[in-house]
């Protein structure tokens, strides 16, 4: 049931120059404010990153339950401050997760400005943090997606209503059948199996992720990572001597660049149709790999965030990032990356959602019903990824509109 999930920070084979309309990068720093020498800018941005990732680790050895401190080293929370007493574990991984993101993006971004053995070493330690930690958080939102679709596609009542923060465990209820149209006969009888299926499966997949998570954040490998990133938290190493061209701006047009030619190489024209059928050919076949045209759309998700990064150390911002995934506020960021984020968001959570769809038909000696249910519900998540690609290529091909 685990999903590979990519590195954030991965190479990519797209080409570094940066193309002509790289020149907005360079032209991203606030108005009107003398910009900062590079490498103030760039440690600025780490240490409060850093100072960030302290204070949600903090956070989770508070609210932790049956953990006791066991989350991290003692000490490294020291000269933190608190957080907010509402906040919970779930908040505190989330912001555990999010200044491990930043951090890492950036080290992969501006890797040419630091300590090239430090970064080196460094970056691939968040990178597994981060992944390691948005698991279990993926299989609960996973979960509930489906079951809504779920009751959407099937005519049930509405969807039972859950506490905050917890994964839905509530299995699809039947309708009585003159709740439901004539049409939709066979998918009721189904709904409620599928829905108890895909319950075990993705809770006990979420169970497991879970454990994983506690068993990470209680082990020597994320010890010394929250130690290196108390170091970082007081002094940033940075390299002696760069090259000319290894500046804060050349840097991120470079990354504004390699997201233009993923964007380019992607099939924005069939991404145009709203109903694209040649995707769900895939589908339908027997092989349990993901979808073949899934990897580029995933590539360039990952591409985007890296560049949006890049334009927060140039501004010398930290936007808030209240659902884990938000662009960051609307009165500092470019509105088409906005849209663009958010249908690639959609799209991962789609084709994620049908890839769980299938797996789930797959389980041996289920009912026709149920298998039945199971394939209109991928075929029905399918159709939102396709939704999502249509949304950001519609949203991408705009100008770019910015907010006074």
């Amino acid at each position: 049931m685990a999903q590979r999930h990519l590195d954030p920070t991965e190479p990519t084979a797209t080409a570094t120059t940066a193309p002509p309309g790289a020149a907005a990068a360079a032209a991203a720093a606030a108005p009107g404010r003398a910009a900062p020498a590079d490498t103030e800018a760039l440690a600025g941005y780490l240490r409060a990153q850093a100072t960030e990732f302290l204070r949600a680790l903090r956070l989770h050895r508070e609210t932790g339950t049956g953990t006791n401190g066991a989350h991290g080293p003692q000490g490294t929370g020291t000269g933190t401050a608190k957080a907010p007493p509402a906040a919970g574990p779930v908040d505190a991984a989330r912001l555990l997760r999010r200044a491990a993101r930043r951090l890492s993006g950036t080290l992969h971004t501006f890797q040419p400005l630091l300590d090239a053995d430090w970064a080196e070493a460094m970056r691939p330690e968040l990178a597994w943090l981060s992944g390691t930690l948005a698991l279990e958080h993926a299989y609960a939102s996973r979960l509930e997606r489906l079951l809504e679709a779920l009751h959407r596609l099937s005519g049930s009542s509405a969807f039972p209503a859950r506490q905050p923060g917890r994964a839905a465990t509530v299995a699809v209820t039947v309708p009585a059948p003159q709740q439901s149209p004539p049409d939709r006969g066979s998918l009721t009888v189904g709904a409620a199996k599928a829905g108890a299926l895909l319950d075990r499966q993705l809770t006990l997949a979420r169970t497991r992720a879970h454990s994983t998570a506690l068993q990470a954040l209680g082990s020597s490998r994320f010890h010394a990572v929250a130690d290196k990133v108390a170091l970082l938290a007081s002094e940033v190493p940075l390299r002696r001597s760069t090259a000319p061209t290894a500046g804060l701006r050349p840097l991120a047009a470079a990354a504004e660049g390699r997201l233009t030619d993923a964007v380019a190489a992607l099939p924005l024209v069939t991404a145009g149709n709203p109903y694209n059928a040649q995707a769900l050919i895939h589908g339908l076949s027997p092989d349990p790999a993901p979808h073949p045209q899934d990897a580029q759309w995933h590539q360039v998700r990952l591409l985007l965030r890296l560049h949006r990064y890049a334009l927060e150390v140039l501004r010398g911002e930290d936007p808030a990032d209240p659902d884990g995934d938000a662009e960051g506020p609307v009165a500092s960021q470019d509105i088409r990356l906005l849209a663009a984020g958010e249908a690639l968001n959609r799209h991962r959570d789609a084709s994620e959602a049908a890839a769980a769809a299938a797996q789930a038909a797959r389980t041996p000696r289920i009912a026709p019903a149920t298998a039945y249910a199971l394939g209109v519900l991928h075929a029905d998540q399918r159709h939102e990824v396709e939704a999502a690609r249509y949304a950001f290529q519609h949203s991408w091909r705009k100008e770019p509109i910015r907010l006074p």
